[in-house]
């Protein structure tokens, strides 16, 4: 003989309470991805070296990103009583040698200068041009060992 055991204690699942946990969780779970698609969505930045830009320049072109390379020496100007800054940066070796035009405005960082190690965060033409809005500066390497130097 079968016994069907019941616990009185425990009352049944009823669906609408089933339904219900099933509705909090698909809302909770939608919500959390769209927050989450929201905010890296416009935050995320692509990292490129000067001739990974150059070489997908095609594909970025409109696109927000972030490019590494150094000031090319002698090609940094600036409008007199303007923000507006020119220059040409470039990859250095080992990487491929490319060079990439910069127009930027702002207050550039105190270490700004021919030379300097840089990454330029802006939007980039299809033309190749890199109109930029922040630029970073790398601290020189006085860290360096002894050895080195």
């Amino acid at each position: 003989m079968t016994a069907v055991s019941s616990d009185p204690s425990r009352p049944p699942v009823n669906r609408r309470t089933a339904w219900k946990i099933l509705l909090t969780v698909v809302v909770s779970a939608s919500a959390i991805s769209g927050l989450l698609w929201a905010s890296l969505g416009k935050g995320a930045e692509y990292y490129k070296y000067v001739d990974e830009a150059r070489s997908s320049q095609v594909r970025l072109a409109g696109k927000r990103l972030r490019v590494h390379g150094n000031v090319v020496l002698g090609s940094v100007v600036h409008q007199a009583g303007t923000l507006d800054y020119h220059f040409t940066m470039e990859s250095k070796a080992p990487r491929e040698h490319a060079t990439m035009t910069v127009d930027f405005h702002g207050i550039v960082p105190d270490l700004f200068k021919d030379g300097a190690e840089i990454i330029a965060a802006g939007v980039l033409g299809a033309d190749g041009l890199l109109k930029s809005d922040r630029i970073e500066t790398k601290c020189p390497s006085k860290y360096e060992t002894q050895a080195q130097r």
